[in-house]
């Protein structure tokens, strides 16, 4: 009987320790910005609303790649990406871990759509529904933050030196 019960006090003091320590999986690497362009978000009358600082995607690579593996996006900045004509677009949000505004924007810089929210790593498709020569992603809530629609312009400025 006593072997019984030792052996039962040994069983229940191994169930109740504590798992031996792990080490924390890594986090994932999250990709650095360059920050190069300026992005004005302006009324119809001109009148500016906000500006960010804005990383460009204005190659297949870059366009790409977009925001996938940024986890962390300053409050004031975001991506353009730059296309050689004005056509319907199609984003995703594949391996984006961030909720992002989506801004398709025309030839003639007038905001013709925006998708609020977006769902991070999503696959689903988040169309311009309108031809969209530029393209801006913003954090999550940017657009309503600062009262940004559709049928504003926006004007940028492209740091070209680097």
């Amino acid at each position: 009987m006593y072997r019984y019960s030792l052996f039962l006090i040994c069983i229940g003091l191994f169930a109740c320790s504590s798992p031996e320590k792990q080490e924390p999986a890594e986090a994932p690497a999250s990709r650095e910005l360059d920050f190069t362009a300026d992005i004005r978000f302006l009324r119809t009358d001109q009148t500016q609303i906000s500006d960010i600082k804005a990383a460009v995607a204005d190659t297949d690579e870059l366009r790409s790649a977009g925001l996938m593996d940024v986890h962390s996006l300053p409050e004031d900045a975001g991506m353009v990406f730059l296309f050689d004509n004005n056509r319907t677009r199609s984003f995703w949000m594949a391996n984006t871990p961030l909720s992002l505004d989506i801004l398709f924007v025309n030839s003639d810089m007038e905001i013709v759509r925006i998708h609020r929210n977006t769902t991070p790593y999503s696959q689903d498709p988040i169309e311009s529904e309108r031809p969209a020569k530029y393209v801006i992603e913003v954090n999550a809530g940017y657009t309503l933050q600062h009262d940004i629609t559709e049928g504003h312009l926006v004007e940028f400025n492209i740091d070209s030196t680097e």
